[in-house]
């Protein structure tokens, strides 16, 4: 055997777990099958293929069997768990496209609210421009892939009542287009549809990345709070 299989695998990680990286412990068939949840003959099979590869080393001592991992096997499974750990950490950044579009209007008075600006100065360290830059995602995935920001806390400016209405909550997400920062902004309230995501800035920016519509945006938007 030159290759792991995912039984192979599991049956590596119940022995890591009992201590087998450095010791021979003992380990019947039957504790190992247990321990697996697989029958004695799947759990047989699986650490015979193991020692016959050189993963394992097996010691007989009366009527007790020990098993020990090897150097070989450490470094295969160390090298797999470093593959997996590289690949399952989130990417600090999500890069996002989509085309500029005219948005209601609205943003600019919301932005200007004096229950939203104080927060924003506070918070993320700038009142934004009057306005949000409004950008169409034209590939679902990208839809898809803003999903995420709703489920994650980002910085959160709080809702607020005025007296006569309430406003709700907005998260913020570090956001850059063409170098320059931003934020995306995640609404409690919006009108907008699933497809168009809106962006706030210190400065105009439409004017400092010489955008109009129909200008095609790439952004990169941080998923860390």
């Amino acid at each position: 055997m030159t290759e792991l299989k995912i039984q192979h695998i599991l049956t590596l990680s119940y022995l890591l777990s009992k201590g087998a990286r450095r010791n021979f412990v003992p380990m019947s068939t039957m504790s190992l099958g247990r321990g697996l949840q697989k029958s004695q003959q799947a759990a047989s099979r699986h650490l015979l293929d193991l020692e016959q590869g050189g993963f394992v080393e097996r010691m007989v001592t009366g009527r007790t069997t020990s098993v020990r991992i090897t150097a070989r096997g450490y470094k295969e499974i160390s090298r797999l768990y470093s593959a997996l750990q590289k690949n399952l950490e989130p990417s600090p950044r999500v890069r996002l496209e989509g085309t500029l579009v005219s948005g209601m209007g609205e943003g600019a008075y919301y932005m200007a609210l004096d229950g939203y600006t104080c927060q924003f100065r506070s918070k993320i360290g700038y009142v934004p421009f009057p306005g949000t830059l409004n950008v169409r995602l034209d590939k679902r995935e990208h839809r898809e892939a803003v999903r995420q920001f709703e489920g994650l806390p980002g910085t959160r400016i709080e809702g607020f009542s005025d007296g006569k209405r309430t406003y709700g909550w907005v998260k913020c997400f570090d956001a850059k287009i063409n170098d320059i920062a931003c934020h995306l902004i995640i609404l409690e309230r919006t009108h907008h549809d699933d497809s168009i995501v809106e962006l706030i800035s210190g400065v105009c920016l439409r004017n400092a990345a010489t955008l109009d519509d129909g200008s095609k945006i790439v952004m990169t938007v941080s998923a860390d709070p």
